[in-house]
């Protein structure tokens, strides 16, 4: 198999150098970017799995970039933020960042987090024997594609992260579901007491959802010191 092209966005050249060094010997092929000049012409070229995007970078913002590759590319992108910047953190969320990790972190917890989320977001190869396709209210969603369209065929522009969700809930109706539960199952990960990532990726959510599904919008319910529920029935299609 070919190695996962992997872009990294990162100013600071000692990080940067590790980091690409890092990577490339756990066979990702790492493309290096200091600021974010080139960022939408690497991504239409080159075509990378994956983008690893600091928020601290000179001239144009990570939040900026990201918000900016968001209006045109599904592309998952990990954050990096400074790790008591908790506003940048629900900022990069609520611009449809996939992740986030704060400074200073172990190359391996990022390694982690890109291979957890690749594992979500990259054909497995292996044929489903099951049907993976669900109907929900006014909505239609292949697990199997990773993608959701409405009954008459419009399609719903998710991120890894709001597809995550979304399928999360749809296998599992009329369920109340934590959110340390909904991000072990969507993250791979703990939840820290003050960690709105799940919250933040609902509201992104219902808001996508609304103009296309608004009944099924509606039925992702908040459970006060519950979590999430489903509140429609789901179907085979």
């Amino acid at each position: 198999m070919d190695a996962p092209k992997l872009l990294l966005v990162e100013d600071d050249p000692d990080i940067g150098a590790l980091l690409a060094e890092f990577f490339g010997r756990e066979g990702f092929e790492v493309r290096l970017l200091t600021d974010g000049k080139l960022v939408t012409q690497t991504i239409s070229g080159w075509a990378p799995a994956l983008m690893v995007l600091d928020v601290m970078l000179p001239g144009e913002d990570g939040l900026s970039i990201c918000r900016r590759v968001r209006s045109h590319s599904m592309l998952p992108i990990i954050m990096l933020t400074a790790k008591s910047a908790d506003v940048d953190r629900i900022a990069g969320l609520d611009i449809g960042a996939d992740d986030y990790l704060g400074k200073p972190f172990n190359p391996r917890e990022l390694l982690a987090r890109v291979r957890a989320l690749l594992r979500r977001t990259q054909p497995s190869g292996v044929v489903a024997v099951a049907n993976q396709r669900r109907a929900c209210g006014e909505v239609i969603v292949d697990l199997d594609g990773r993608n959701a369209m409405t009954r008459d065929g419009q399609e719903i522009r998710l991120t890894t992260a709001e597809f995550d969700l979304l399928a999360c809930l749809i296998e599992r109706p009329r369920r109340v579901l934590s959110r340390e539960q909904l991000l072990d199952w969507t993250r791979g990960r703990q939840a820290d007491p003050f960690d709105r990532t799940i919250d933040v990726t609902v509201s992104r959510l219902r808001t996508k959802l609304t103009p296309l599904a608004p009944e099924l919008a509606a039925a992702i319910t908040t459970v006060r010191n519950g979590g999430y529920l489903l509140a429609l029935p789901v179907e085979l299609c």
